[in-house]
Order: C-alpha cells, then sequence, then structure tokens
C-alpha cells in the first residue's frame, strides 16, 4: 500500500447517517465565502485570478517550444538570434505558470485554515451543546476519530479540489480548443475520448473501491475505540491481569483491517493498470496521427512536439486523477461524518429567548416528577419535595433507586417526563439551561481532573478567578499546604483523569473549584463514599462548611455522613417512602431505622477484624 493511499483509507465508522455528498460541499461553502470576512472573499478572487494565469502560462509553454523547433528547422542561418527570444518567452512562461501557482496557493492557504478552523470549532461547541446521553452512548475514540478525520478532510478536499481538479479541467478545455484549432479536430476528438474513457473508468472502479473503504474505516474505528479503551483503563486491566485479552481484542480488531487493506491494495493494483493502459493507448494513437501528418508534410515537427508536449502536459495530472478522485471521495465521506454530528439535535433545547435564572435565594421545589432514562424502565414516579433556601436535604436509599438523577435533573441534563422542578419559583425548562448551572456547585463520587495542573484544576471553577483566589479557596479546602509541598507545586500535573492524586486530594480540589465558583445551590453526590474512615471525615468537616449558608442537596450511601441533614428524603424504587429529621426517622423505625442498623452492623464486624 502506497503512502497516499494510507492516508486515504483512514475513515470512521459509520453511526452517523451520511449526508448527500452535494449537501456537504454546501455546508462547507459559508465557511469559504463567510459574510462577515471580506478579506477571504478579496483572496478567494485574487486566487482564481492567479490559477487562471498559471494555467494560460502552462499552456503557452508548449506553444513557444513549437515555435522555436520550427525556426530551427526551417531557418538554420538564424539558429541563434530568432529561437533564442522564443526560448526565453518559453522560460519566462514557465516561471510565470509555478510564481502564478505559489501566490495563488499563499492566497488561498488563509482562506483554507480559516475554514477548517470555523467547521472544527462550531462542531467542538456543538458537541458541547449536546445532551448527557449522547455522550453517555458514544464511544470517545471514535467520536475524536470522525472530528480529527473530517477536519483533515476539508484541507484534503480543498487542496485536491481547488489545486488540482479545477486547474485540470481548465487546462483540458484550452488545450482540445488549441488542437482542434490548430491542428485537425481528430486530435481533439482522440484526446478527449482518451480523458472520458479514463475518468470513466476511475469513477467507477473508484466507487468499487469505496465499499472496501468504508469497511476499512469502520474495522480502523474499532480497533481505536478499543485500544482508547483499553488505555483509559489501564488499572482495570492490571488489576485482572487482562493483558493478554486486553491484546487478543485489539488484535482481533486489526485482523479485520488487515483483511480489508489487503484487498483494497490488490484492488488499487488492478486500477492503476487499467489506468496505465487507457492513458498509453491514448497517446500512441495521437503521436501516431502527428506522425502520419509530418509524413504527409501537413505537421511540421514543431507541431508533433507540441502535441507531445500537450499530452505529456495533460498525462500527469491524469495520472493522479484516480488519486485525487479516492482523495476526494475520502474527504467527502470524512466530512459527512463530521457534519452529521452537526444534525444531532440536543435534547433538552431552551425555548426561544430563554431568560437567565434569577437565584434570590435559592429554594428548590420537585412537583410530581416522574422520569424516564428508558419509557421502558421508570427510574422517578411522583416525587415531590422542596429544599428551603440555606437548608441542607439529604436524598439517601439503595442503589437504583433514583438518588443520582435528582442531581442530573437539577443540572437540567434530562428534562423531567411529567411533574416540574423548580428554582425560586423558576421551572428549569424555562429558563437559559446554562445560568441554571451557573447556580449550582458539585462534588461528585468520582471526581475526574484535566490532565493539567492542580491550579488549571482549581481555577476551573471560575475562570476567571485569579490564581491568588485560588489558591485561597484550595486553602479553605485544605489541600494548599499538600500542593505547595509538592516539587512543582501549583503546576504539579495531576495526570490522566486526575490519577497521581489519591482520593482524597481529588475531592479537595473538587471542594476548592467549587468554593472558587461561590454557587448559592450545591449538590454533593456521594462524594465521600469513596473514601477511607479517616479521610471521609476530614472531608466531611469540609463538605459541611461548604454547605453552610447555601442550598444543599446531599446524595448519600453512607447515613453516618446526613445526621445533621435538615431533612433525609429515602427513596426507594423512585419514590420517597419516608421523610424527616434523622431523630424522626430513627424513631418510626421504618425503612431509615433499618438502612442504619445494617450500616451500623457492617461497621462493627470490620472494626472486629484484627488489623
Amino acid at each position: 500500500m502506497t503512502a497516499p493511499e494510507k492516508s486515504a483509507e483512514a475513515g470512521d465508522e459509520a453511526e452517523t447517517k451520511d449526508k448527500p455528498r452535494l449537501s456537504v460541499v454546501r455546508l462547507l461553502m459559508p465557511y469559504l465565502w463567510p459574510k462577515d470576512r471580506p478579506s477571504f472573499k478579496l483572496r478567494i478572487i485574487l486566487a482564481t485570478i492567479c490559477l487562471v494565469l498559471a494555467k494560460v502560462s502552462n499552456v503557452y509553454a508548449p506553444l513557444f517550444f513549437k515555435d522555436a523547433i520550427d525556426a530551427l528547422e526551417n531557418k538554420p542561418e538564424l539558429a541563434i538570434a530568432a529561437p533564442l527570444g522564443i526560448i526565453f518567452a518559453y522560460g519566462l512562461v514557465r516561471i510565470g505558470a509555478t510564481l502564478f501557482g505559489e501566490i495563488r496557493e499563499a492566497l488561498f492557504a488563509a482562506v483554507a485554515q480559516g475554514a477548517i478552523r470555523g467547521v472544527g470549532l462550531d462542531v467542538f461547541r456543538h458537541l458541547h451543546n449536546l445532551s448527557l446521553r449522547f455522550h453517555l452512548e458514544r464511544r470517545t475514540g471514535g467520536l475524536s476519530r470522525a472530528i480529527e478525520r473530517g477536519v483533515k478532510a476539508i484541507e484534503t478536499l480543498l487542496r485536491f479540489a481547488v489545486f488540482s481538479v479545477l486547474p485540470t479541467i481548465f487546462e483540458i478545455i484550452v488545450v482540445l480548443a488549441i488542437l482542434w484549432n490548430m491542428l485537425d479536430w481528430r486530435f481533439a476528438a482522440v484526446t478527449a475520448a482518451t480523458i472520458v474513457i479514463y475518468v470513466t473508468f476511475t469513477k467507477y472502479v473508484t466507487t468499487w473501491r469505496l465499499g472496501i473503504r468504508r469497511t476499512m474505516n469502520e474495522e480502523d474505528s474499532r480497533a481505536h475505540s478499543k485500544a482508547v479503551d483499553s488505555l483509559l483503563n489501564f488499572e482495570t486491566v492490571k488489576y485482572f491481569n487482562a493483558e493478554k485479552h486486553e491484546a487478543g481484542r485489539f488484535d482481533q480488531a486489526l485482523g479485520a483491517y488487515e483483511k480489508a487493506a489487503v484487498k483494497s491494495s490488490l484492488s488499487l493494483s488492478a486500477l492503476n493498470v487499467g489506468q496505465a493502459a487507457i492513458i498509453s493507448i491514448g497517446l500512441v494513437a495521437v503521436m501516431m496521427m502527428a506522425a502520419v501528418g509530418i509524413q504527409k508534410g501537413t505537421m511540421t515537427l514543431g507541431e508533433f512536439v507540441m502535441v507531445n508536449a500537450y499530452l505529456i502536459q495533460l498525462y500527469q495530472p491524469l495520472n493522479m486523477f484516480g488519486f485525487v478522485y479516492r482523495e476526494i471521495m475520502q474527504a467527502l465521506i470524512d466530512m459527512e461524518k463530521m457534519f452529521g454530528l452537526l444534525d444531532v439535535k440536543p435534547e433538552v433545547p431552551d425555548k426561544p429567548n430563554a431568560p437567565q435564572l434569577t437565584v434570590a435565594e435559592g429554594a428548590i421545589a420537585f412537583e410530581d416528577v416522574h422520569f424516564a432514562y428508558d419509557p421502558r424502565r421508570p427510574i422517578l414516579q411522583g416525587v415531590s419535595f422542596q429544599v428551603p433556601a440555606g437548608k441542607t436535604v439529604a436524598v439517601v436509599g439503595p442503589s437504583g433507586a433514583g438518588k443520582s438523577t435528582i442531581g442530573r435533573l437539577l443540572y437540567r441534563f434530562y428534562d423531567v417526563q411529567k411533574g416540574r422542578i423548580t428554582i425560586d419559583g423558576q421551572d428549569l425548562r424555562d429558563v437559559d439551561q446554562t445560568s441554571v448551572r451557573a447556580a449550582i456547585g458539585t462534588v461528585p463520587q468520582d471526581t475526574v481532573l484535566f490532565n493539567d495542573s492542580i491550579l488549571y484544576n482549581v481555577l476551573y471553577g471560575r475562570q476567571d478567578a485569579s490564581p491568588e483566589e485560588a489558591k485561597e479557596a484550595a486553602r479553605l479546602a485544605r489541600i494548599a499546604d499538600f500542593v505547595e509541598g509538592l516539587p512543582d507545586g501549583w503546576d504539579a500535573e495531576v495526570g490522566e483523569r486526575g490519577l497521581k492524586l489519591s482520593g482524597g486530594e481529588k475531592q479537595r480540589v473538587a471542594i476548592a473549584r467549587t468554593i472558587l465558583k461561590n454557587p448559592p445551590i450545591l449538590i454533593l453526590d456521594e462524594a465521600t463514599s469513596a473514601l477511607d474512615t479517616a479521610t471521609e471525615r476530614e472531608i466531611q468537616t469540609n463538605l459541611e462548611e461548604l454547605a453552610e449558608g447555601r442550598t444543599a442537596i446531599v446524595i448519600a450511601h453512607r447515613l453516618s455522613t446526613v445526621v445533621n441533614a435538615d431533612e433525609i428524603l429515602v427513596f426507594q424504587g423512585g419514590k420517597i417512602v419516608e421523610r424527616g429529621t434523622h431523630r424522626v426517622l430513627m424513631a418510626a423505625n421504618g425503612v431509615y431505622a433499618e438502612m442504619w442498623e445494617r450500616q451500623q452492623e457492617d461497621r462493627e464486624e470490620i472494626e472486629a477484624v484484627p488489623a
């Protein structure tokens, strides 16, 4: 497989519905001819002029070559004087063709890169605007691959379409006109027939090969996704000695890609042989016609050389046509995947001109809320409760009872199917969702950090804060001393997903950035359940300080962490089965009291085990 072929074979999994080819090009046009960028329009106009000048210069070169040879043949006594000027003109047009071509590329480079930047940014923004369900159901490796290939495909399409296909078409038309007018219509007809047969053959064979290439795209993305998934879960692989298993899965995916790649390579060889045969037959036919013309005296030696020069000039770009066509088709496929992402509609859209959420006190109310991720499996069934401003309400219950769904709905990652959720009386579906999220801070069970410095991760709570404000938030979260004791201090990298930090350290970073955000509403989603007892107690103190004066919802598995809550809601089967303070619920001797007793027994058993 050649190097160009490798780049062309890259594609993406066919998860997104393909857009019609012309539609993809139409979607790209606003980025190439933007209304608010007059400089782009000027560059395109100048680049087009340079394109025409370059090809006109290229077409004139064989004419000067012909005149020079005819002068040498017919007037040998002027072998130095007359041809010298013609040869000099020949050199000038050759230089002009190259010069105008380079100016054209320089002018268009800013347009192409601007379009690539604009499309990439719009897709990136759109992906962040999509709902949580979309990202939970997508493979990160395949998604990033689609964007990467789509952006590169734009550059490929522009490079080949603008700098190869269009100039070649223009040159073919001019050369055919010259052959018709200067020589004989038969020269133009044979040349045109050769080109048409070549293009038709290439199109049909390449279209057949696209099926093979699509298979390669899918297998390549599948292998890439497996590799990314395995490397992201490196520790889990080590825990279960699953290196051989993961290597086997990856090898299986690579094996499927290998089979498709071999088939593609064989079909490429057949394509190249067919193309070479067509071009050679056409070239021989025209040269034989020219030779006969010289023999009959109807053509000069210069015209014979001119015909040969034109055919070689056309042969070079035509010889690349198969590769160019494959690259363009592959670019369109890759762009289809990327632009297809823009067609995915957010599951949770804002209403037109939705107002900003106004938080005066921060009171929360769930009113007869029904919700299901899948209609066949209800999660919340008629849930109603209130969290008064400045109070803390705990949500407890067994796994799968719907506890974490409360936080997701409050963040408006999903909309409820029935009922409503309000903050200070404002239905979350009626206000701008970014303003809702700006009013809420969260400390999750599994804090995921960016692979950057500790300071960057703390500043993520409020990006416009100063480093001093971030460090003060870290002091309040009791992590500043730890950070300042590190060799790299605040510039210390936390690693992929924060794996260089312990669970307690990650939770303190999460607390610090929530302190920096300073939201009126707080969600603590099992923020200490993954920590050891000693660390849990330390973090719990931080969390209680963080929740002081804020409206807080504490989602907890360990009941010992919510005994001081103003109200405890006990969820079971998507419904609230008990509610009240710790003292009231214990006195009721119901579900909560049973859970409490079971956890106390479990703790006593653990403490009784010899160290």
